[in-house]
């Protein structure tokens, strides 16, 4: 098969929509033999955010525990086991029984953190989150715990998901003269249990949850229970745990074997779990029997290949969604490369099933932080390189399967494909293990807008071309289905590939999209 070098008009951020984002190969610098010599500072900073850009985001976790000497400590350990699913803040909550300290920052778990910060953080009980919002914008009044005081005590609470009716239910209580703090959907729970006539405080929060639609993985803390509670479709994965005669909740199981805790159960879509004096209740106050609708991209994707969801490994059924990839879209080829780390089980699971030998032939720089100095636009190709680089004598005359989890804007295959060619590559054939993703989630992940998805505005043969690719192959939607059926034994969400939401949404009270995708207005009256 010829090799099929992006064309010297090929945009490498397509959608019209996203223009913010978009950088376009000029004529004088496009092409098999492409530089990036002549490209402008703010081309060369666009490149930067486009790359970074090109994937959903991870949404938030959350860690909590009762009954522990060292709970922040603890708190603080799992919160780095789940740094992956948020990265822009971080937060934990501490109580001693009367009262609830605090400690929330932008930025890392480990550069927020210290011995210092713990120390101020007194009590056996404590819980934290991890965030990238989802939700209202990225500054430290959406950080996470939140914390208030109610006539029944000090409440604070984490959430990862999305309230799809937190508009409409902001509005009524905005014009009952309720006063909020930030512009998280998470809020509006924490006003709901204010306003709630039941009599305890978990009834209080159950009242609430019954009020909220959409995706919620939560845990409540109040002067002397934890509360642990998840949707009735169980969009978002939520643990339960034992370390020694402490109860820890946490949003995966990776958490868990950090900090020493034996995993006990998952928590069941629809269930409430209180956690008090050592003891534990669940509740069922939800809808019984409702369809589950696990989010697949949490295995697709977001959680860590060691974590087990629903009782299934990740990284076996990344494995597996490889091999089914493989069963869809044979092609002789030489080498099976994976995108790192993305598309490292799935190319495991692909080369196994197609009898071609694996190889890490695209190294990744793990040391890559938002930001960095950048240097001359003389250094060829540096936007994609400062993250990958190609082993040249590896992939010199070679045709290579090139194996990623998803395509989400195409701006950083456009670069990984050039790439393997100018390392030699003979032939590079796209494989994704996943469909193609035409809409955006409004559960709880970071998602472009519909227009901006490459795969909303062009065909599978357009996407191949734009990518510069000899073929390209997307597992297909019932491929998936049929995985998460015989693999997973439960419903799944995959709204972002067949376009069916289970939860219906009211465009009109939509959660806006996410900050990295458009500005956001909050953000601009702040900095005015």
């Amino acid at each position: 098969m010829t090799a099929r070098p992006p064309a010297s008009d090929t945009p490498m951020s397509t959608p019209a929509s996203a223009d913010s984002n978009r950088v376009e190969l000029r004529p004088e610098t496009a092409g098999e033999n492409a530089t990036f010599e002549s490209l402008s500072d703010e081309e060369m900073e666009a490149l930067r955010l486009a790359r970074e850009a090109d994937h959903f985001h991870d949404e938030c976790g959350v860690f909590a525990i009762s009954g522990h000497d060292e709970a922040a400590n603890i708190v603080y350990l799992g919160l780095y086991a789940l740094q992956h699913r948020g990265q822009e803040s971080c937060g934990i909550v501490a109580s001693n029984g009367r009262e609830h300290t605090a400690h929330r920052a932008m930025g890392l778990v480990a550069d927020t953190f210290g011995d210092k910060v713990l120390k101020r953080l007194p009590g056996r009980h404590a819980i934290g989150h991890v965030r990238y919002s989802t939700a209202g914008s990225s500054s430290l009044r959406n950080a996470q715990p939140i914390c208030v005081n109610t006539d029944g005590g000090p409440v604070a609470i984490a959430h990862n998901g999305n309230i799809v009716n937190a508009v409409a239910i902001r509005q009524e209580l905005e014009g009952r003269g309720s006063i909020f703090s930030s512009t998280s959907d998470s809020e509006v729970i924490l006003h709901l249990l204010a306003r709630s006539r039941e009599a305890s405080l978990e009834e209080r929060f159950i009242d609430a949850l019954s009020r909220v639609k959409g995706a919620f993985s939560v845990v409540l803390l109040t002067d002397e229970m934890l509360i642990a509670a998840r949707d009735p479709s169980g969009f978002r994965p939520l643990s339960l745990g034992r370390l020694g005669n402490s109860y820890v909740v946490g949003s995966e199981t990776c958490a868990f074997d950090l900090v020493g805790a034996e995993f006990e159960r998952d928590i069941e879509p629809g269930e409430v779990v209180v956690i008090r004096r050592g003891r534990i209740r669940s509740m069922r106050p939800f809808t019984r029997n409702a369809p589950s609708h696990f989010c697949i991209f949490e295995y697709i994707y977001f959680s860590r290949p060691d974590s087990n969801l629903n009782r299934k490994n990740v990284y076996a059924y990344r494995k597996d969604l490889g091999r089914a990839l493989a069963d869809e879209h044979a092609v002789p080829a030489d080498l099976v490369v994976p995108v790192l780390d993305s598309g490292t089980s799935a190319a495991l699971g692909y080369a196994e099933a197609a009898g071609i030998p694996y190889e890490t032939a695209l190294i990744r720089n793990h040391y890559v932080r938002r930001t960095f100095i950048e240097p001359a636009q003389s250094i060829r190709m540096f936007g994609v390189k400062v993250k990958h680089n190609a082993i040249h004598n590896m992939l010199e005359g070679k045709r290579v399967v090139l194996v990623d989890d998803s395509i989400i804007r195409g701006t950083t295959l456009v670069k990984i494909v050039a790439m393997l060619r100018n390392a030699g590559a003979r032939e590079v054939h796209v494989r994704i293990s996943a469909p193609p993703t035409i809409g955006p989630c409004h559960y709880g992940m970071d998602t472009p807008t519909r227009e901006e998805l490459i795969a909303h505005n062009h065909s599978v043969d357009e996407i191949r071309d734009i990518i510069g690719a000899d073929s390209l192959g997307f597992l297909s939607l019932a491929g998936l289905r049929k995985t998460a059926e015989t693999e997973l034994k439960r419903g799944i969400c995959d709204a972002c590939f067949s376009n069916e939401y289970p939860i219906p949404i009211d465009p009109e009270q939509q959660i806006p999209q996410l900050s990295l995708f458009r500005a956001n207005e909050e953000e601009r009256f702040e900095d005015d």
